[in-house]
């Protein structure tokens, strides 16, 4: 396989024993990472069993060493294979590129009129919470419905301690302004009680509630209050209206896995309480012509190792090992869980239009990439290179007068943006507004580092900017040995107006002007784009932090604490300036040899 490691005499090497096996490149990268029930018997697989396919062949071919961790039971082994797989990113794995936490609508039970409110984060036990929702947008609308409803306060408790009238939200009968005494306490925690009902699903039993509290009412002739409950429960029943399906009080996640050619996605809608609160989906490509049911099952164990579990899962299709996954799963959440393909009823409906969605979102992403290899292919053909780029970087420079100037690179492959690969260079030794100094500087900086480590070379090369930029990139590429790499200039052109741009290209003595109409120059002006956007928020980024600059954070020894208790004991910078070192040895946490340095470093100006 073109590989200096010996798979066939490594495997005899290894036990036939639960575990999980890492595999690595030269430069100790991490390639693979899978779980075994015999871990011999799968490396075997690999190296001696039938031939292999071509992506894993590719894959085996990379292979310079192979780690591998002995576990007691099958389960322990994939608890490890997910936390090794979190932790170093395999290349050639199925990964869930998820980082964010889901959003629960948090009920403030520690206070004492509690309030709703949206929440992400670490769940505290002394709270409530309900969830989770596919998106902040999800809860919001939930939040909002809620409202509608039963005017349960959704401010933030800051906002609720100083407040001296009522707000908004108790004017358009949204609160009923607990702030300000406009009810009493029994009252508002009774609406609080019934906010609750309403996120446990238990619809029914609110609407019963709420007709005794009405029948109440009206018996004790308090109409007023009658009318408030017949509104509640008309709000209820519009609310109710707009639910898709329901399903009592089940709670349930409904997984679905569809696959097209080397792509796929897998789908998660989350059912609490009989509602559906949305979807999420994640998209795939199969480096190693796994099935759908395989992606399903790594994207699964992932999912649920850093999400909270619900009753039921229901899996489309279906997937091996629902035994131990179910085993696991029950650990993890401290109950029964229930892992099932086979449906009917709202359960069936639920799966339907999961597969329905996910179907419709696969083809709509599928399409997006085939307009972007469209256009590639395009820019291809317009810049007469004889082979189409699969690394495309860009360059651009961002400052403000000359301050605080920033270098962008940003990496197109042939599925579009890889924004993991994205760099930025802060200015070193470089003259405010000298921009072409600063795109020299950038370039080195750049490609130094790629011919030192070996890293993957582009194969065109853009910058934002006219000739000079040009020239600049054509020297650095040839003093480093790259100068067979095309460069492509992007000038923004007289009018400075999409459309107009000028390209300096490599091997060309002739400017050229692509038609606003051309696919290659969108293309182009995407990436261009992208580049400035990168380059432009990290000189933001970098200007902010310059303006809130302090002379103390370049002393030795003064951190942002000793900082803090300096200026707050002399009230400034100046009159730091001014102090004796008398003086600065009374603020906590300043020595004697401390303050001394900090006296002369103050004055050596």
């Amino acid at each position: 396989m073109g590989s200096e490691f010996d798979g066939k005499s490594f495997c005899k090497t290894v036990a036939r024993l639960p575990g999980v096996y890492v595999m690595l490149g030269r430069a100790s990268d991490c390639l693979y990472v899978g779980k075994a029930k015999h871990l011999r018997n799968r490396l075997t697989s690999y190296f001696i069993s039938a031939p292999q396919s071509e992506k894993i062949q590719r894959m085996l071919s990379r292979v310079a060493s192979i780690q591998v961790h002995i576990t007691k039971t099958e389960s322990e082994a994939l608890l490890l294979e997910n936390t090794l797989i979190k932790e170093h990113r395999p290349r050639y794995n199925i990964l869930l590129r998820d980082d964010k936490s889901y959003p629960y609508i948090r009920l403030s039970d520690t206070h004492d009129y509690p309030g709703l409110s949206l929440y992400r984060g670490r769940i505290d036990q002394r709270n409530k919470y309900y969830g989770p929702f596919s998106s902040a947008a999800a809860v919001r609308e939930t939040l909002s419905e809620i409202q509608k409803i039963i005017p349960v306060r959704q401010c933030q408790d800051s906002y609720f301690r100083n407040r001296s009238r009522p707000c908004l939200q108790y004017q358009i009968k949204r609160c009923s302004a607990p702030c300000v005494g406009k009810v009493d306490r029994a009252t508002y925690l009774a609406d609080v009680e019934d906010s609750v009902l309403l996120l446990e699903g238990k619809n029914e039993k609110l609407g019963l509630l709420l007709g005794r509290k009405m029948d109440k009412a009206s018996e004790s002739l308090d109409y007023e209050s009658a009318a408030r409950y017949r509104d509640r429960i008309a709000a209820l029943r519009k609310v109710l209206e707009k639910q898709y399906v329901s399903g009592g009080s089940t709670s349930a996640d409904i997984v679905v896995a569809v696959g097209r050619a080397d792509r796929g996605c897998v789908s998660v809608m989350s059912v609490r309480n009989g509602h559906n609160l949305g979807m999420r989906h994640y998209f795939q490509k199969t480096l190693l012509d796994e099935t759908t049911s395989e992606m399903l099952t790594a994207i699964l164990s992932q999912y649920y190792l850093r999400n909270p579990i619900p009753k039921e899962v229901i899996v489309h299709p279906q997937i091996d090992g629902v035994a131990e996954l179910t085993k696991i799963f029950s650990e993890i959440a401290g109950r029964k869980v229930i892992i099932k393909s086979n449906v009917r009823h709202y359960r069936a409906q639920w799966l339907e239009m999961a597969l329905l969605n996910t179907t419709e979102n696969l083809e709509r992403h599928l399409a997006s990439k085939d307009a972007y290899a469209t256009r590639l292919r395009q820019l291809s053909t317009a810049l007469g290179l004889v082979v189409d780029p699969v690394r495309l970087e860009c360059f651009d420079i961002s400052h403000t007068a000359g301050e605080a100037a920033v270098g962008s690179c940003v990496v197109f492959d042939t599925e579009g943006p890889v924004s993991s690969q994205y760099r930025r260079f802060n200015m070193k030794n470089v003259e405010a507004g000298d921009d072409y100094g600063a795109m020299r500087e950038v370039l080195q900086r750049r490609y130094r580092k790629v011919v030192e480590n070996q890293e993957a070379l582009p194969d065109l090369v853009l910058v934002d900017g006219g000739k000079g930029q040009y020239r600049i990139a054509q020297e650095v590429l040839n003093e480093l040995l790259l100068g067979d790499i095309p460069i492509v200039a992007v000038a923004k052109g007289r009018s400075r107006k999409p459309g107009s741009e000028k390209l300096y290209i490599s091997g060309r003595n002739s400017v050229l002007a692509l038609p606003g109409t051309s696919a290659g120059l969108h293309l182009i002006q995407q990436i261009r784009d992208e580049a400035h956007r990168f380059a432009i928020t990290g000189h933001r980024q970098r200007r902010a932090k310059k303006r809130t600059y302090s002379t103390l954070e370049d002393v030795p020894g003064v951190g942002a604490m000793r900082r803090r208790a300096l200026l707050k004991y002399f009230g400034g910078l100046q009159q730091l300036k001014r102090a004796p070192v008398e003086d600065l040895i009374k603020v906590n946490g300043i020595s004697d040899s401390l303050a001394e340095k900090i006296y002369h470093f103050l004055r050596q100006d």
